[in-house]
């Protein structure tokens, strides 16, 4: 049996993270029979301490997976996965600027998914990004096989690095949930929704998401619009949601974790509307495609590659504005695609082809 160590990750199970579900997702169920894995967990984050889930065995890091403890969180679980293990899978480029020394006692395969170009992110100071530039870097020259999450990623690899690197993506299809009509209604009525009748958007409150021209844009059109997310995280968020909630077309909600709730409010949505500028592949968006809704996603060449061109595009408030009015957009291909491309078990069919 092959023993597979995944670093990078808060742990399982999965309470929210595109890493962190795709990890819950691999395991289990969609994990073969001769791979077993072992996922090294944070239990400053996860409120338990299992030694095992789904098959898999835990491991844990008295350290949080995220913020500035978590180049050392992936360098000690680096370390403790030196021996036992004959694939290395690393999530992330946090602590690979520990690889040179990493590779001097561990020969077998590092395979590394090197993320969204987590240096390119506006939230990050001059010295953060070149930390994360260099760690990529490191990642690239000292993996066995470098794993992009989009096309786009895929190309910056090969031009910035001169390297092939594989071409995974994530799924989206545990987001569907056996839920009657009633108790859908239910949840709607909650928040004065109708099936059909308004737009959903679910991302982190961050400029880089465009968060601000969504609502400038709904604003102006007096459509409805569902906007979930983390509005207490910074200042730009709290003044977005100060300015617009008080629209009575737009409600501003904080983050969702009951999962029936959120999935009566994404299949019920009219549209999706998804504003990420920057990387990669963003799980919310595959998982917006499984409802087959149409979607109006930012411009840029990660979201044409993740629908495949078949979406609609907007790049400032305008365009954004002009989508709204329009009455004949449709969202069946987008389903398509997903069920093609999204799935879990074909994700995990292709990650364990690279072990």
């Amino acid at each position: 049996m092959k023993q597979v160590a995944i670093i990078g990750t808060q742990g399982v199970p999965a309470r929210y993270g595109g890493f962190e579900s795709l990890v819950e997702n691999i395991i289990g169920e969609n994990c073969p029979a001769d791979i077993h894995y072992t996922v090294f967990c944070s239990s400053k984050d996860l409120s338990s301490r299992d030694p095992s889930y789904k098959g898999c065995s835990l491991k844990y890091i008295p350290l949080h997976a995220n913020g500035s403890q978590s180049i050392p969180y992936d360098i000690i679980s680096l370390c403790k996965a030196i021996r036992g293990y004959d694939v290395v899978l690393v999530l992330g480029v946090s602590g690979c600027s520990f690889l040179p020394i990493f590779r001097l006692f561990f020969r077998k395969r590092l395979i590394i998914n090197i993320d969204g170009l987590e240096h390119r992110r506006d939230k990050w100071g001059r010295v953060a990004r070149w930390i994360l530039r260099f760690s990529e870097s490191m990642a690239v020259r000292y993996a066995d096989v470098v794993i992009s999450d989009n096309k786009g990623i895929q190309d910056y690899v090969r031009e910035t690095y001169h390297k092939e690197s594989a071409l995974i993506a994530y799924g989206g299809d545990h987001v569907w949930r056996n839920l009657s009509e009633e108790t859908q209604q239910k949840y709607l009525d909650q928040y004065g929704l109708k099936p059909g009748e308004y737009a959903i958007t679910v991302c982190r409150i961050e400029p880089e998401n465009n968060c601000h021209i969504t609502l400038e844009a709904f604003a102006r059109s007096k459509k409805r619009l569902v906007f979930i997310g983390n509005w207490n995280h910074s200042e730009y968020a709290r003044n977005l949601k100060e300015r617009y909630n008080t629209y009575p077309n737009i409600s501003c909600l904080d983050a969702i974790y009951d999962l029936d709730v959120l999935y009566a409010l994404r299949s019920n949505a009219g549209f999706y509307v998804h504003g990420h500028s920057a990387g990669g592949t963003n799980p919310s968006l595959v998982e917006a495609m499984f409802f087959g809704c149409p979607i109006l996603a930012y411009d840029v060449v990660y979201n044409r590659e993740t629908t495949q061109g078949q979406a609609y595009y907007f790049s400032n408030v305008e365009e954004l504005e002009r989508l709204l009015q329009r009455t004949d957009l449709r969202g069946d291909i987008m389903k398509s695609i997903a069920e093609k491309e999204y799935t879990w078990k074909h994700i995990s069919q292709q990650y364990c082809a690279l072990y």
